[in-house]
Order: C-alpha cells, then structure tokens, then sequence
C-alpha cells in the first residue's frame, strides 16, 4: 500500500511568518500562521526517509521514479528537492537524471546548460555517467534531459534505458528520475520498471480523482510498485494550533 504525504508549495511574505524573537506583541500560546518554508522542508525530508530509508539494516533503495499525474502537477519541484534533501541525509553520491524529455526543466534549476544529457545517453555510447554534473552538493550531481530532438518518445528505448540505468548503479549510490505525467505519456511506466518503483505526485487542486486512479491503475498493471504518493500544492487556511489537533 502506497504512503501518502501533503506537501505545502506556496511562499507566503517573510512578514506574515511567526519568526522566533519575535513574539513579544504575542500572547503565549496564540495561534501563529505555519511556516510554510518549515512545512516544506518537514515534508519533503518525511518523503524521503520513508520512500528511500528501508526499514532495519537494508541500507536505501537506490533508485525511484517520480511522475506526476497531469502537467502542472509539480513533479519535477518535488524531485529536486527529494534529491537535495536525500544528499544531504545520505553519504554517498545522488543523482538526479532529467528523464523528462517532453518537457525538461531541471537544467534550469540548476543553471546548467541542457546538452549533453539523458537523451543523448540514449543516442550513442559514450558513458553516462561522464555527463553528470557536480552541484552545489558534493553529494549531489544532475544529468540534465539533453537534445531529444522531434521525437522525444523514441529517445527513451527501453533496453538502451536499462543498460544506462545499470551503469548509473555502479557509479552513485542513489538515483532519481524525474518522469513525464502518467496520464500523458507512458515513460513513467517504463522507468519505474527499470527502477525501484515511482513516487505518483497529485495536485491537490488540479487533478481530478477520476484521473488520479486512473494513472494508479496504468502503474499496476504494468507492474510498477507505487512507493507513495505526494498530494502537491496544498493550501492552509486555518491557523496552525487547530492542524496540530487534527
């Protein structure tokens, strides 16, 4: 059974955060708007120990697939910061392969140029993991989507896929694949058999129930362990003493 996680994307002004020091004009006990910043980072490290973090003395699964359900969900914000917050937790090395080839976006996170990257891996032999790149991290390297070209789906050949993964496991430690949405393409699909399993990422305000089991489905009966499911992009409209009760 899949593990759920809420996970707050919303910044709000520094001047509505309660910061510490600053209760002086506030009764003790009062209720204080949550920290959206502290919810995140709560969060985002809650879905990695339980998604990466195997129970006992198995060490950590190596590799995981995270797909959206529909665009816009936020799949590839939950996947970087899984990746920095897993490089921070573990001390080996992580890496972070933009698998997205519809649409890639983590280059421009990370300021990176997109060439030279996963679909280019898929094209000739030279070796992947070459074309990872350090980050801010020492822990933390990303392999950006490279040039796919007009066929992005064609780029992702499953047997060239899984020899490249396989080489990605002799050289890091860890692997996350930030995938297309299910609903859309069947990449996700495909990765999350070559890998660990996928984390499925609904937006709470976007994707409509229906669809959301529909996408679980597809991964079921392609075989694809879902390893949780990331409900993005919710909001907090009450005050933070009232969530603690719940």
């Amino acid at each position: 059974m899949s593990r759920n996680f809420d996970i707050l994307r919303r910044e709000m002004p520094s001047a509505a955060r309660v910061v510490e020091g600053e209760a002086g004009a506030q009764q003790a006990g009062a209720t204080r708007t949550p920290d959206p910043i502290a919810i995140i980072d709560n969060e985002i490290t809650r879905l990695v120990r339980q998604v990466f973090f195997l129970r006992g003395d198995k060490g950590v699964r190596s590799s995981v697939t995270f797909c959206g359900v529909n665009t816009g969900d936020g799949c590839s914000w939950v996947c970087t910061r899984a990746a920095e917050a897993l490089a921070e937790l573990v001390p080996g090395r992580v890496c972070l392969v933009d698998a997205n080839l519809r649409s890639p976006s983590l280059h421009q996170h990370f300021h990176f140029d997109r060439s030279g990257g996963f679909a280019d891996a898929m094209k000739n032999g030279s070796p992947i993991e070459t074309l990872a790149r350090p980050t801010w991290s020492s822990h933390l390297w990303v392999i950006t989507a490279g040039e796919a070209g007009c066929d992005p789906g064609g780029a992702l050949n499953p047997a060239r896929a899984r020899t490249r993964i396989s080489e990605l496991r002799e050289g890091f430690d860890c692997l996350l694949f930030d995938a297309p949405p299910v609903s859309s393409y069947g990449d996700g699909a495909l990765l999350g058999q070559l890998t660990d399993g996928v984390v499925l990422v609904v937006g709470c305000h976007s994707t409509r129930r229906e669809t959301a089991r529909a996408a679980k489905q597809s991964l079921e009966i392609a075989g694809v362990p879902i390893l949780g499911t990331v409900l993005n992009k919710r909001t907090y409209p009450i005050p933070e003493a009232l969530y603690r009760r719940l």
